[in-house]
């Protein structure tokens, strides 16, 4: 009797665990699956997050493989992203980055304008909102609601319906500016409290009444404030202009040599020569594109000292350290130098893909083509202009292409979603939010390797 009683209670244990993991998982299953929303990005004219999937925008971060995942609290203006990080949508901070040479620019006339969506989740919404920024907005600092104009100049109320995979607005865009200004499209999600927030950086083109065709005036003062044997620092007094001087181009004789912002009002040029003459010009510019006459010319000589003529050492152990199908992460050991490296150039082939500074010993090269092989060097430089032997070549070859996308912390996965994490593809077995901890790798219930 008393082993026939101790076996009742052990099937009876068994069958409770049973009967409460189906609960769990059912309760799990209901809870993750209302959590599932809507994603969107502005397809045509190409939002930034757009252009950085397709790799005209870089440095974008996470963005470039998730262009539709701009999502944050609705309710704009009243709610929603932070001043200074709208267009990122409070995530992506990489997109915060505002100057007026950051981003490619769309060129699009004022007046009627199609602005097309494309949903890759559709959900029930209830308004589509367009703004643009003010006329004399900084395009030196991030997006705040103070650059834009209160009223949008398109709104379209959907009240509650599911739309199509493509969604088109006729638009029109104010006709009285030109030049280099933001809309911010939102699209307002009617059963989830939040909203899709995507920039646009537009080359506003208006022939019209408003055209900004006055050029800003000459910078004053240009002085060569200090000289050191391989550089010239310099100085000038800010120039002005009816709309807003956004930035200035420094010339050393007639080559440009730089451009900097509208705030900036000095410029350091190195890797210059010892005991040489050389000659200096500013100009300024605003957002339409209008270039000032240019300042005073002045005449600086460096000093004389020794002349650093020793090249950094090669970088060493040129490698690979994350892999998809349209990007490879490299990564490399510091050069050492007498006086010090001051950025590192990366090769494709024989092609200069990018300058990195020299504190910076990694770099993503994206916009890659799937299932291919790529050879890559890497030099660095000081600076004097002297530049190191090219590291040991490196041959890699890019993933297939799967669909997937690089798994991201807080967003909202679907059945059957694909994502990438350490190099592998898993497949969403069933709705959820990602949390920190819940890697693909080590939650089977929720992912399993495709």
């Amino acid at each position: 009797m008393a082993i026939a009683s101790q076996y009742s209670k052990s099937i009876g244990l068994k069958l409770l665990v049973a009967f409460v993991l189906i609960l769990g998982v059912a309760a799990f299953t209901r809870i993750f699956a209302g959590n599932a929303s809507a994603h969107g990005y502005l397809e045509s004219p190409a939002s930034r997050s757009s252009l950085c999937q397709q790799g005209q925008n870089t440095n974008c971060g996470q963005i470039q493989y998730e262009p539709q995942s701009l999502e944050a609290i609705g309710s704009f203006p009243q709610s929603g992203p932070e001043d200074g990080k709208i267009a990122g949508a409070g995530k992506y901070p990489e997109l915060y980055a505002q100057t007026p040479d950051r981003w490619k620019k769309v060129t699009m006339n004022g007046g009627k304008n199609t602005f097309t969506w494309h949903l890759t989740a559709r959900h029930a919404t209830s308004e589509w909102k367009y703004y643009i920024t003010k006329k004399g907005w900084d395009p030196n600092k991030p997006l705040a609601r103070a650059d834009l104009d209160p009223t949008p100049f398109c709104y379209v109320n959907d009240g509650g319906a599911i739309p199509g995979q493509t969604v088109n607005h006729e638009c029109n865009v104010p006709t009285d500016r030109s030049g280099y200004y933001l809309i911010l499209g939102v699209w307002e999600i009617a059963d989830t409290g939040n909203a899709f927030y995507n920039v646009i950086d537009v080359n506003l083109v208006n022939n019209g009444t408003g055209t900004d065709t006055t050029a800003p005036t000459s910078p004053s003062n240009l002085l060569a404030t200090a000289t050191t044997s391989t550089s010239v620092t310099l100085g000038w007094n800010a120039s002005t202009d009816n709309v807003g001087v956004t930035g200035y181009q420094v010339y050393r004789g007639t080559a440009l040599v730089a451009t900097v912002s509208g705030t900036t009002l000095s410029y350091t040029d190195s890797g210059l020569t010892a005991n040489t003459a050389y000659t200096y010009s500013v100009k300024a510019k605003d957002a339409a594109g209008n270039i000032s006459s240019a300042s005073n010319t002045i005449s600086a000589t460096t000093t004389g000292g020794t002349i650093d003529t020793q090249a950094p050492t090669a970088p060493g152990n040129l490698r690979v350290t994350a892999t998809t199908s349209s990007s490879l992460a490299l990564a490399w050991n510091a050069s050492t130098d007498n006086v010090g490296v001051t950025g590192y150039q990366v090769f494709r082939g024989t092609a200069l893909v990018t300058t990195v500074s020299g504190s910076s010993l990694t770099y993503t090269v994206t916009g890659l083509t799937a299932s291919t092989a790529y050879t890559f060097t890497v030099k660095a430089s000081d600076a004097a202009g002297n530049l190191s032997a090219a590291s040991s070549s490196l041959s890699a070859t890019t993933s297939a292409d799967t669909g997937a996308s690089a798994w991201i912390v807080n967003k909202a996965y679907l059945a059957g979603d694909l994502v990438t994490y350490n190099n592998v593809v898993y497949e969403c077995r069933q709705p959820h939010t990602s949390l920190t901890g819940w890697e693909p790798a080590n939650v089977p219930a929720l992912w399993q390797v495709k």
